[in-house]
């Protein structure tokens, strides 16, 4: 598992030659020169796994892609109709906060959701790929929680990116679970479980394979729309979103890869035009 930029920033004052981010390395290629760095750490350089403090893998990506109502029982519950092809929305970099950090409830919004879903992280350019190679993309995954406005998104459909831009709406880590590792825990993606868990309630869960459209089928969808770059996420969709207030604690749980935990806070109060 590879952790936030600061990890690999000491890594490259031992060595030059490695990248300094995690971003950086996903651009240049995850080198092979790590596990030698990370053992040639003095001790007073390293963090005990307890003490650390988690951030954003990395703040910066080309793309955010969201995938919405991609898991059927999730459709099921909104009454909506299955989709017969992938509905997707665009995320921006303000958006990104990481473990531990608190989701900011904006004041233009009554009912604000979080949602655990799966995020496929590119590890190479990627256009035009068929199905079955899609994955050869993907450096690895990692954890997502995903907020809506949902009484903003309910009023029109077409205020989707406003209802999913908000400062904080993007919380993802805290690590990237490189695909080896996954496929060393799991003989397919299908096999994974992501659940929603609020003020630790588990308020919704599936697995990949109740996916409407499976990770690999997303990736090669999308890529005959618009290239992948590496460090952009794909967030898969989620199993069922927990509608979250002030003093809140929202998780993604995902069995045999983590969990992903942020508080719920207020928010600042709205400001009017001109002030």
């Amino acid at each position: 598992m590879l952790v936030p930029e600061r990890g690999l920033a000491l890594f490259a004052e031992i060595d030059a030659s490695l990248p300094d981010s995690l971003l950086a390395a996903l651009s240049e290629g995850l080198p092979e020169g790590l596990a030698d760095a990370a053992a040639s750490l003095p001790d007073e350089r390293l963090i005990r796994l307890a003490d650390a403090v988690y951030r954003p893998l990395y703040r910066r990506p080309r793309k955010i892609l969201g995938i919405g109502l991609n898991y059927r029982a999730h459709a099921a519950d909104l009454s909506a109709s299955e989709p017969t092809e992938p509905a997707s929305f665009l995320k921006a970099e303000h958006t990104i906060i990481g473990y531990g950090d608190v989701i900011e409830l904006p004041p233009q919004s009554k009912r604000v959701t979080a949602e655990a879903e799966l995020g496929l992280i590119f590890g190479r350019e990627c256009r035009g790929v068929d199905q079955g190679e899609a994955l050869q993309c993907i450096a690895g995954v990692c954890l997502i929680l995903d907020q809506t406005a949902e009484d903003i998104l309910q009023v029109n459909p077409r205020f989707l990116t406003r209802a999913k831009n908000f400062p904080g709406f993007f919380s993802f880590g805290p690590e990237l679970i490189t695909m080896d590792e996954v496929y060393g825990l799991f003989p397919t993606l299908s096999e994974i479980r992501i659940s929603t868990v609020r003020n630790h309630k588990v308020e919704a869960s599936a697995t990949v394979a109740d996916m409407i459209f499976s990770p690999s089928y997303l990736v090669s969808f999308h890529s005959r729309v618009m290239p992948f770059y590496p460090g952009d996420v794909l967030s898969t969709g989620t199993p069922g979103a927990a509608v979250i207030s002030d003093g809140d604690v929202v998780e993604c749980a995902i069995d045999g890869l983590g969990t992903l935990r942020n508080s719920v806070g207020g928010g600042a109060t709205e400001s009017r035009p001109g002030e």
